[in-house]
């Protein structure tokens, strides 16, 4: 068996810094919490290099007196924590005393401090955890802190860094944190020479949120102020309608300090049920105040995972907060029936302006495909007389014919002269078959038994004078044309019923139109078709780690059709995004996006970009619910049967579900 050896003090604080210090970000919580400990109303920070090269946090608190500055950074000393029973009711951010002493450990660190019974600060350097310089010097009361180098004598900590743009937005992820959880403080955040943050310090939990997030989430949001068995809930809960699609924006503090809770979220969400949709969730900033001898703290070295002695009670807490705030939203205000009936009497509108609008009644197929054959030019017909009793249907109004020549379209000459009304081009299908310029389809009477026919002209025919002479050689194609389609209903808004091909078929109307979506941008993808140019441009507020993973990939997004901008710290501006993608769906598709790619960090930029194609498809996709006409089920269902592509959605699931006349017979007993 190997020898025991004690480590050396050296490798023993390095060995406790791999605990504290992680990233610049660490750094930067450890120094912040310690100068709210201290008292401070305003706070400082300034970062280069996202805080590898330098960090320095400056605060107008309480200072350390002289002769206790060399000892504030050596292991396990604190001023927060003096005997066994502290422990039981820690009412301070931080109380092991490893900070200090952890980063000094792994940086060149200068502090100058000055309480206000002094008359002279002090200066003290410490360079990978030994002292190199103690003086006194001139200095405003409070403490200021210098941490340049981090980890310049461990090298392996250093490659485990990410870039400067990715180090720099956790750091200000964890200065919004604590600027939520500490409104009553001024926190000024520069970064690279910039004021990426300023935040009142007025003591209103809005005003810091206003700050870091902006006036579009602050406006979205109720406030929430209960009390029950002792435990205080405070803060503000969004909107059911401003639900996000992940929960990126749930922020909870528990004694002004910042922690992860699952009991807690839980109850949260469930105040919010059968008020959202499913696959969305609340965003809220709540700050939980109990008895800090009913919690333990000293769980984590990060400090953010707590145990309570009755979570029942505090989620119980939590719930009714939550829930009472959205009642108070939710209640219909009481309206005043005298004003209310003056309103309407000068708002009552013309019974002329009153019209009552209903389906029109389908025609059937032969009968519509009679009358428009039948249909005869009149150029000076005069426009049909609409009568108030009975106002004919839309389709009656005027024929395709009588609109052709209302607005004077123009065909080629030898066809004018060739072909009777009867026969007029389809110039529909003649643009959708994208034919040659010399080929027209000709509509004819073998249009009723379904049969394409193409018409070449016969070189010379436009100089012919009459058509009998020369006529066009007229080629017949045959063309298997799909079995008709019988739209029967829908079942719970979500699934559309037809009968095709002696089957009776199921369609889920939100799988069929998102794999249709998505079949269609990725084609346009494939052909590099431009994307729509937004009139106006989204923002979207994020947090700083969904930022950043947006920053990171705005060439993948610009590969799938989306132009993204940094529209500043916490913001992204979208300015373009595929043509099939509605402006209302874009903050979902951005935010849905920034989650995937933050919990599926890869490589492969194919699948980041397939991805997208799924996401944006799902969210332009009608819903299930959703109330839709007979002519957009019943397109939607000849899309899905006629083209064998459309069988599941992106994420897998089907499309269609099919039950035969076999088998149909076979359930009610027509045949064993």
């Amino acid at each position: 068996m190997a020898r025991i050896n004690v480590l050396s003090k050296h490798i023993a604080e390095l060995i406790a810094a791999g605990e504290v210090v992680e990233r610049p970000a660490s750094v930067v919580k450890e120094l912040m919490e310690n100068s709210i400990d201290a008292g401070a109303t305003t706070i400082t920070l300034e970062i280069r290099n996202g805080g590898v090269t330098y960090i320095r946090i400056t605060d107008n608190g309480c200072g350390i007196y002289r002769e206790d500055v060399p000892k504030a950074f050596l292991s396990h000393a604190t001023s927060k924590v003096k005997d066994v029973s502290d422990l039981n009711s820690i009412f301070t951010l931080g109380f092991r005393g490893e900070a200090l002493a952890s980063i000094a450990a792994v940086s060149r660190t200068e502090i100058l401090t000055k309480t206000v019974e002094e008359e002279m600060g002090t200066a003290y350097t410490i360079e990978g955890g030994i002292q190199t310089a103690y003086d006194a010097a001139g200095c405003p009361n409070g403490t200021t802190i210098v941490v340049r180098d981090l980890f310049y004598n461990t090298p392996a900590r250093m490659k485990f860094l990410k870039r400067d743009v990715s180090e720099a937005n956790a750091v200000a992820d964890v200065v919004d944190k604590i600027a939520l959880s500490h409104p009553e403080i001024s926190i000024r955040f520069i970064r690279e020479g910039k004021q990426a943050l300023i935040t009142p310090g007025d003591g209103k939990l809005l005003s810091a949120i206003y700050s870091v997030f902006g006036r579009t989430f602050a406006e979205s949001l109720l406030e929430v102020d209960y009390e029950l068995d002792g435990i205080r809930v405070t803060g503000y809960v969004c909107k059911p309608v401003c639900s996000r699609p992940s929960r990126a924006m749930q922020y909870f503090f528990l004694n002004n300090r910042n922690i992860k809770s699952r009991s807690i979220m839980a109850s949260m969400e469930n105040a919010y049920k059968n008020t959202i949709m499913v696959g969305k969730f609340p965003s809220c900033v709540l700050n939980v105040y109990v008895n800090p001898e009913t919690v333990d703290v000293n769980v984590h070295p990060a400090k953010t995972e707590v145990r309570f002695s009755d979570e029942r009670k505090v989620s119980t807490a939590v719930y009714y907060a939550v829930k009472g705030a959205l009642n108070d939203f939710d209640s219909a205000p009481q309206v005043d029936s005298a004003k209310m009936a003056k309103l309407t009497e000068k708002a009552k509108p013309d019974y002329a302006q009153l019209q009552m609008v209903e389906d029109d009644t389908p025609m059937p197929v032969k009968q519509a495909q009679n009358k428009l054959l039948s249909s005869q030019p009149a150029k000076s017909m005069p426009a049909p007389a609409v009568t108030p009793k009975s106002e004919k249907p839309f389709w009656d109004k005027m024929s395709s014919t009588e609109f052709k020549n209302t607005v004077k379209v123009s065909a080629p000459q030898h066809i004018n002269k060739g072909f009777t009304n009867a026969d007029e081009p389809d110039l529909v299908s003649g643009f959708k078959t994208k034919n040659k310029p010399d080929t027209v389809v000709a509509v004819s009477d073998k249009q009723s038994a379904n049969k394409a026919q193409i018409i070449k002209s016969v070189p010379g025919y436009e100089k012919a004078e009459s058509p009998k002479k020369d006529k066009p050689v007229i080629i017949s194609e045959e063309k298997a044309l799909p079995k008709p389609l019988r739209l029967l209903g829908e079942a719970f808004k979500t699934y559309i019923i037809c009968e095709y091909d002696n089957k009776v078929c199921l369609i889920d109307k939100h799988a069929a139109h998102e794999r249709i979506i998505y079949n269609k941008i990725k084609k346009n993808a494939l052909e590099n078709v431009s994307s729509q140019v937004l009139l106006t441009p989204v923002t979207v507020t994020l947090n700083k780690s969904e930022y950043n993973v947006i920053i990171d990939n705005l060439d993948t997004f610009s590969k799938a059709g989306y132009l993204v901008e940094d529209f500043g710290t916490g913001t992204v501006i979208i300015r373009e995004c595929p043509m099939l993608i509605s402006g209302d769906d874009i903050e979902d598709t951005i935010v849905e996006m920034a989650l995937y790619l933050s919990e599926n960090r890869t490589n492969i930029e194919t699948e980041k970009i397939d991805r997208i194609h799924h996401t944006a498809a799902c969210k332009a996709a009608i819903k299930a619910g959703y109330k839709n006409s007979t002519a957009e089920m019943k397109v939607l269902a000849e899309a899905v049967l006629y083209d064998n592509d459309v069988r599941y959605c992106p994420h897998g699931r089907p499309v269609l579900l099919e039950l035969t006349k076999y088998e149909l017979e076979k359930m009610f007993g027509r045949i064993q």
